[in-house]
Parts: C-alpha cells; sequence; structure tokens
C-alpha cells in the first residue's frame, strides 16, 4: 500500500478511572528498590507507577507480560499512564517536577517492537495494523517528548539492553541513566528493516544525520560508555546503582529544576519533532515491511525466541507491603 492511499488513524479512547489513584498518603516501601512511595497509582497491569510527593517524582518501571517488548496491551497501559498523569496533575501541574521510566526485566529495559505481531500481520498481509501500531508508539513517543504538556523534567532509566523500540523510546527523554553493562542499538537491519517510530527523527536531530544513518544501518550495539561519549547517555552508573543515581541526580537538581526544564523545552523549539513527521516514517516502515522474504520473517522469529527466553527470566510482580 502507498503512502498516500494508508490508512488514516485515530487513537484510541484510553478508560482512566481517577478514583484509581489512592486519596492518602500510604507510606509503602518497595522490595526492590527501598523507595518509598507516598501513593502507588492507576493499578496497570504491566506498569508499576508510584508517586513520591516530597520529591515531586513520579516512579514507573515496565513488567512487561512475557516477552520484555511493547505488546498492544503495554501499549494500551502507556496510553492510559499518559492520560492519568495529564488528569492527575491538570489542577495543579507544577506539583510533577520528574517523571522516571525504568523497567523490572532483568538486564532489560526494552527490546522494541511486538516482533511475533509484526510476522503474522506481515504474512497475513495487513499493513492497516502495522501502521495503526506504529502510530500508536509515535504518539506515545511524542507525547514524552514533550512532557505531556506538563512543566516536567522526563528521565529514562536504563538498567539493561535498550534495543530497537526500546531504544527509540528511550531518546525521547530529557535524561539517559545507564548502568554500565547495558546496551544500546537498532538492529532491524538484521532482518531486512529499519526502526520506523523514532529513531531517525531523534538520532539525526542528536548526532547528525550522518552518524544516525551508520547506527540504523550497521546495526551496531553499543555500550553504555560509548552512548556517553555520543552524548545520549547523561549519566553512567554503577550496576545496580541506576536508581541510586537517578535519585541523587533529582535531589542534586531540585533547586535548579526552572533552569534545566526551560533548557529542555527551549530544545524542543529549535529542534522541533512534529507528529507528522513521526507518521509520515511510520508509514515508510510499514511498506518497507510489505516486501520482507520468508527467509528475513524466519530471522525475526529466531529473534522473538531469544526475547521469549528473556522474558521468561523476568521477575515476577512483587506486591508492595506495609512499612514496618
Amino acid at each position: 500500500m502507498s503512502l498516500s492511499s494508508s490508512l488514516e488513524y485515530t487513537p484510541r479512547p484510553v478508560d482512566f478511572v481517577p478514583a484509581a489513584v489512592s486519596p492518602k498518603p500510604v507510606r509503602q516501601p518497595d522490595r526492590d528498590t527501598g523507595l518509598v512511595a507516598d501513593r502507588p497509582l492507576f493499578g496497570l497491569e504491566q506498569l508499576e507507577v508510584s508517586w513520591m510527593e516530597e520529591t515531586g517524582t513520579l516512579w514507573t518501571f515496565m513488567r512487561p507480560r512475557g516477552r520484555p517488548s511493547y505488546n498492544p496491551d503495554l501499549l494500551k497501559d502507556f496510553e492510559a499512564w499518559q492520560a492519568g498523569i495529564q488528569a492527575m496533575f491538570a489542577g495543579q501541574p507544577r506539583d510533577l517536577r520528574y517523571l522516571v521510566l525504568g523497567s523490572r526485566a532483568p538486564g532489560v529495559f526494552n527490546l522494541g517492537g511486538d516482533l511475533h505481531l509484526f510476522a503474522r500481520k506481515i504474512r497475513e498481509r495487513d499493513h492497516g495494523t502495522l501502521v495503526e501500531y506504529g502510530k500508536r508508539c509515535v504518539r506515545i513517543l511524542h507525547n514524552n517528548m514533550n512532557g505531556l504538556g506538563l512543566p516536567v523534567i522526563t528521565i529514562g532509566l536504563a538498567q539493561g539492553d535498550a534495543l530497537g523500540g526500546g531504544f527509540e523510546s528511550l531518546l525521547s527523554f530529557n535524561v539517559i541513566v545507564a548502568e554500565r553493562g547495558a546496551k544500546f542499538g537498532l538492529p532491524e537491519n538484521l532482518f531486512g528493516l529499519f526502526p520506523g517510530m523514532g529513531a531517525y527523527s531523534l538520532l539525526a536531530r542528536r548526532i547528525g544525520a550522518a552518524r544516525a544513518e551508520e547506527m540504523i544501518l550497521t546495526g551496531r550495539t553499543y555500550s553504555a560508555e560509548e552512548m556517553k561519549e555520543l552524548g545520549i547517555v547523561h549519566i553512567l552508573a554503577e550496576p545496580g546503582e541506576g536508581i541510586a543515581e537517578t535519585r541523587k541526580y533529582i535531589e542534586r537538581q531540585k533547586r535548579r529544576h526552572a533552569g534545566h526544564r526551560a533548557v529542555y523545552q527551549a530544545g524542543r523549539e529549535v529542534n522541533p519533532v512534529p507528529l507528522d513527521e513521526l507518521d509520515r516514517i511510520v508509514e515508510l516502515w510499514a511498506d518497507a515491511c510489505m516486501e520482507l522474504s520468508e527467509q528475513e520473517l524466519r530471522v525475526m522469529e529466531r529473534l522473538v525466541s531469544a526475547q521469549d527466553r528473556l522474558g521468561g527470566a523476568a521477575q515476577p510482580v512483587r506486591p508492595m507491603v506495609a512499612a514496618e
């Protein structure tokens, strides 16, 4: 299907119930991190969200079901998460100062798109579903890039590998904290594709078009240290210290929040990323999907099997427990 005849995408409505927010602080520590949350929020299946009123920080951790990638239900949780945050702070936007996203999957931030879905829809010649999936992704990304319309600094916390769409989503944050040992890259070239949900737009603005194309076309994996040298990662942490380093950053910068936030807003004015640019690239990506060979689809499916093994090793959801 050509660009001119492609499916028009209308975002799906999100079911958000403000009553899901606990009305009183409950002061519960998290077993995994030691963080003390004022209140757990939203009750989403694959996102764990906690509000820290003292620092004005909303902490969120992905707990993807199965393989650590962006399955359609996780996208739905992200849509509800963004709508919930906007509703929660609509009348008091300056209460939210920092928005942090990390992952509970051991050794993985996120491995990107739902390759199992892609392979199935390509074989079915279902161009429309691929476009819909991609446009849902770039709307979430674009909203995050713009701070959800709130005066907030966004922080991506990579305690493990961010590949493909996982790397693309990480690029939409103002500040990236990465633990040593984490890997970053865009491996779509392995099965004849390119990253179609923000990578080119964001990397070209940050490191230049030539370097962005090199990163995309080689499919090379980069270390956290190399990402720091390129200026993509801002803070390096030792293994297991990503959360602690993020907390230190927030503590150090809290008196400079307004100035730092304004710098990131200025950056969006100087190098805006229009949503229609992202949409057009999604169309190009979906068209390229339709040209993949059966051999390339089998390579994609082998990667799915590898992701499934990682998903099987993911930690189960642990409930919040009351402080002693």
